[in-house]
């Protein structure tokens, strides 16, 4: 998509665009009314102050979280029409040096700590609807039994279902927004409550009300995808249907508030206040709708997950792992290792917390960190942009002062089980670290020889008969940006040992842009039908499927005879002009002769234990297994420095 077609499909507003995003885009903070009041008041006597000021500081998270700094301020941050915290920080990495990398890091992996925490929490909460008709019914089963099924359809692809993504969600708001003025019939004054003073009687006067600030996170937890799913949608069609979504979301609230106002002095008992107001004679059809509302948020947080590891990846800071693409739709993706990782995730919160209640005191915690971090990065981007310094520290400033004190509300579930997503979290966050660190090292010790050094030995190489060939086509992916060098290792590849003799050497280098979906080539010829030097400019949601792509160069390349294929002796035998090809990938190991420091050492041998996890190099860059060859050489960070052995 050029910049054009990306400013085109971020101003157009369609019905069809308004739809798909109520379904896609705010599936996580449209189920929030299943659970959020239901957490501020468990285990707690209702009282009017505490739920007046639940209310208005619900509304005025809405405003200022997910109004003012996502759906008007971060969705201008669009990277080649893609957002999302890792799109962000491509976007500005060029203004201010890589080392934004930590906290995008820090709030993707936090992000996708969350994730692990959003499907059973949603799921679990409609569910346990059922209780009201059955209070002794074990929900556990059923849960884990909808999870596996969700996720064990993902590799079928959701483009067919995702087609009734948009009507569903657009019934489930415009149902709750109903419910709510039903319920807001017995108590209509509660709409007093969007006044910020009820926030602040709530804060400052009620014993314990700032920690509340916790649970009434909740409200806002599915803001962060709003953003990564922005490039499905088009900005102005979520930013229309949000204006309707607020709306519903607000009156949701406002009907279960007041059901609270009318049993002040009691407690909510096993079920959530949303179920509370829904008629008995709708209440099975309340629940099912409920339950595929919590499906498809389920479903749009997993499809975000696939595309935060697949951006991580393809920024260089997460393990490689086999990406497929199963649907039709643009950007839809999965990952087999991430989707079972996650499944088994979501069952052990089902396992261990059991009801939606206890899942509430994990959940929201590592999210406000991931909100945090994109706070700095926007901050950042709204200097690249040359927004007035002023504008930039009082929205810095405010969106900082709200979450830090969500950030220390939520504290106090660490010891309830919010430390189970912060150690996820800072796994995972480990993992980015560690691989991006050990990918550096080892990238600063690839030595690099000009390439002009060889072109001549390779010439006579390639025309030496009395050397057996090796390949008409021998083709290198080298790490060298650059037609002027290549590895040390590459060219002992070739000349040591038996010569490897071909008719054409290739060296291929695979460049990942900052920009998503960007596919274009350049060839730079240094021996004509000798050598030649392939750069393949692929976006980071691209998939690199170099087998396919370098057949593609070669054929338009003898087509426009830039490549002479006449004289080849074998080529009266082969259907294919080009002949035979041979991937050749240099693979590294650990060398036991090195002598590193405790850190160096940790991040080294981290390193290449992710490596054993991760996919291989010929299959990440697409490569058919027939036509690859896998060469291992040593890496020595530090050589060891031991004495020499004497002879006696």
């Amino acid at each position: 998509m050029n910049s054009t077609s990306t400013a085109s499909f971020h101003k157009r507003v369609t019905a069809a665009g308004v739809l798909i995003a109520a379904g896609i885009v705010f599936g996580d903070i449209g189920t929030s009314p299943l659970y959020t009041l239901n957490a501020v008041f468990h285990g707690r006597v209702i009282t009017e102050d505490v739920a007046l000021g639940a209310l208005s500081a619900i509304f005025w998270t809405l405003t200022f979280q997910t109004t003012l700094k996502y759906v008007i301020i971060t969705l201008q941050a669009d990277n080649k029409g893609e957002g999302g915290i890792f799109s962000l920080y491509a976007l500005i990495r060029r203004y201010w040096g890589k080392w934004l990398l930590i906290p995008a890091m820090a709030g993707g992996a936090f992000l996708i700590a969350d994730g692990i925490i959003t499907p059973p929490i949603s799921v679990a909460s409609a569910v346990e609807g059922l209780q009201k008709v059955n209070p002794d019914i074990n929900t556990v089963p059923i849960i884990i039994a909808i999870l596996v099924g969700l996720f064990a359809f993902q590799q079928f692809g959701t483009d067919k279902i995702g087609k009734i993504f948009g009507p569903v969600m657009t019934v489930w708001f415009t149902f709750i927004g109903v419910l709510g003025v039903m319920a807001m019939a017995q108590y209509p004054s509660v709409l007093k409550a969007l006044n910020p003073y009820y926030a602040y009687v709530m804060l400052r006067e009620v014993p314990g009300g700032f920690w509340l600030l916790g649970s009434i996170f909740l409200c806002t937890t599915g803001a962060e995808a709003l953003y990564s799913d922005m490039g499905h949608c088009g900005r102005n069609n979520i930013r229309v249907s949000w204006i309707y979504i607020k709306v519903m979301l607000i009156l949701a609230y406002a009907g279960q508030t007041a059901w609270l106002l009318n049993h002040v002095g009691e407690t909510t008992g096993e079920l959530s206040p949303f179920f509370h107001i829904v008629p008995d004679s709708i209440y099975i059809p309340a629940l099912i709708i409920a339950t595929m509302a919590t499906i498809i948020a389920s479903q749009a947080l997993i499809s975000g997950c696939f595309t935060l590891i697949n951006e991580a990846i393809r920024l260089d800071i997460w393990p490689r792992h086999r990406v497929l693409f199963p649907g039709n739709i643009k950007g839809q993706l999965y990952i087999p290792f991430i989707n079972w990782f996650l499944m088994a995730g979501c069952i052990g919160m089902v396992l261990y917390f059991k009801e939606s209640t206890k899942m509430e005191a994990a959940f929201g915690l590592s999210v406000t960190l991931t909100m945090i971090m994109s706070t700095v990065l926007i901050n950042f981007y709204l200097h690249a942009k040359r927004v007035p310094f002023i504008w930039v520290a009082l929205l810095t400033t405010i969106f900082l002062v709200i979450e830090t004190s969500f950030l220390l509300a939520n504290l106090q579930k660490i010891k309830e089980g919010g430390w189970i997503t912060l150690v996820i979290g800072a796994v995972l966050f480990t993992i980015m670290f560690v691989w991006h660190k050990g990918r550096l090292i080892k990238r600063s010790l690839m030595k690099l020889v000009p390439i002009e050094n060889y072109v001549t030995l390779l010439q006579k190489l390639s025309t030496d008969e009395h050397i057996p060939k090796y390949a008409t086509n021998l083709v290198y992916l080298t790490a060298s940006g650059t037609s002027r060098k290549i590895e040390k290792t590459a060219v002992d590849s070739i000349l040591s040992g038996f010569p490897k003799r071909a008719d054409i050497y290739w060296f291929v280098h695979v460049n990942v842009l900052d920009e998503p979906y960007a596919m274009n080539y350049h060839v730079d010829t240094l021996a004509r039908n000798d050598v030649y030097f392939v750069e393949f400019n692929l976006g980071f949601r691209i998939d690199p499927r170099i087998d396919y792509y370098f057949k593609q160069v070669v054929e338009d390349m003898v087509k426009n005879k830039e490549i002479d294929v006449s004289e080849r002796y074998e080529q009266s035998y082969q259907e294919s002009q080009i002949g035979d090809l041979r991937f050749l990938v240099m693979d590294s190991f650990l060398s036991f002769e090195n002598d590193m420091t405790f850190g160096k050492n940790f991040i080294m041998k981290s390193y290449f234990n992710l490596r054993m996890l991760s996919v291989k190099e010929e299959v990440n860059f697409g490569l058919d297994p027939s036509n690859v060859t896998v060469e291992k050489y040593p890496v020595v960070v530090t050589p060891v420095n031991l004495p020499k052995l004497t002879r006696r």
